[in-house]
């Protein structure tokens, strides 16, 4: 009896991971938008930043020159022994290991099997500091690369042979997305691209629309307490519409700059939450509009006019 399991190719899949590590630098993963303090700060200060920003490691830096590196163990510590007051100047860790902005990244990803770090600190040719990186900005950034690779070769190929079958008529469907289901998280904009393909749009459009889609289901799985996303297709545009129901975002500015995350830890080291997510929704749209209210949830509207070049 003939297997009807799908084979699925894992030595090209792996041969694209390899090639798409390959070109990356550390500059292309890291994080730039860095939360940093001063020898004079005090540990508590540090402290406090540390819970402000949701973040475990904070360099100490002055005028770009990196002194150390503050993380939660040195803060615990500090707890612990009863200086807590004191200033970074004699209670930081000293004596780090950095990655340069030029190096490839397979540099970057070979540290983090040695060392088991959290974070590597990033400086430029002139041993300035630049950037930071973790295993999670590596995992998003491998993520978003494959995931556009293989859009690049779907468009290719449907460009080569292009077969309409039945696109015509309007759309519209509903998917429910469960808080932390990152198992599943993804299938609803599978399903939207695989409609759009059905339609013989234009891959750049497809591919615009699968960015937003999947960003915003992800973003209902990571960062809210469910919801649902819908999906409009209509003769001149498409809308894609995230609406959950709790928490809400405090500060939707922040929300939407690079970078800024409220992702826990667990969260970043499964590859997800380097506060890329809306920014690139809203790069992707031709219209865009959020609403969030707190405690009762956020509503996020995107919008792809359907143009002949996508």
């Amino acid at each position: 009896m003939p297997n009807s399991t799908p084979i699925v190719d894992t030595s090209r899949s792996s041969l694209l991971t390899l090639e798409i590590v390959f070109n990356l630098k550390v500059r292309d993963v890291m994080a730039t938008n860095l939360i940093t303090a001063k020898r004079t700060d005090t540990m508590r200060h540090i402290q406090s930043l540390m819970k402000e920003h949701k973040i475990s490691g904070i360099p100490i830096e002055e005028n770009g020159r990196l002194f150390g590196l503050v993380s939660v163990d040195n803060i615990l510590r500090a707890l612990d022994f009863g200086y807590i007051g004191d200033t970074a100047e004699g209670r930081m860790t000293r004596n780090l290991i950095v990655l340069e902005d030029d190096m490839p990244l397979s540099f970057a990803i070979s540290r983090f099997e040695r060392y088991r770090l959290g974070r590597f600190p990033v400086l430029n040719k002139e041993e300035k500091l630049v950037g930071i990186v973790t295993s999670g900005d590596i995992m998003s950034k491998l993520l978003f690369e494959m995931n556009y690779a293989v859009n690049k070769l779907e468009g290719e190929h449907q460009g080569a042979a292009q077969t309409a079958s039945g696109g015509n008529g309007n759309y519209y469907r509903k998917f429910n997305v469960k808080k932390y289901d990152f198992e599943t998280g993804g299938r609803a904009s599978t399903e939207i691209r695989r409609v759009l393909k059905e339609r013989s749009l234009n891959p750049k459009l497809i591919r615009r629309v699968a960015i937003i889609s999947y960003e915003l289901e992800i973003n209902l799985v990571a960062h809210s307490e469910g919801g649902k996303l819908s999906c409009y297709i209509k003769d001149d545009k498409i809308e894609i519409i995230a609406k959950d129901s709790g928490p809400g975002i405090p500060d939707v500015e922040k929300a939407l700059t690079e970078g800024f995350s409220t992702a826990t830890d667990w969260i970043r080291s499964l590859g997800f939450g380097a506060g890329l997510g809306l920014p690139n929704v809203k790069r992707a749209s031709d219209t865009f509009d959020i609403r969030s209210q707190m405690g009762l949830g956020t509503i996020v509207k995107s919008t792809v006019n359907i143009t002949d070049n996508g």
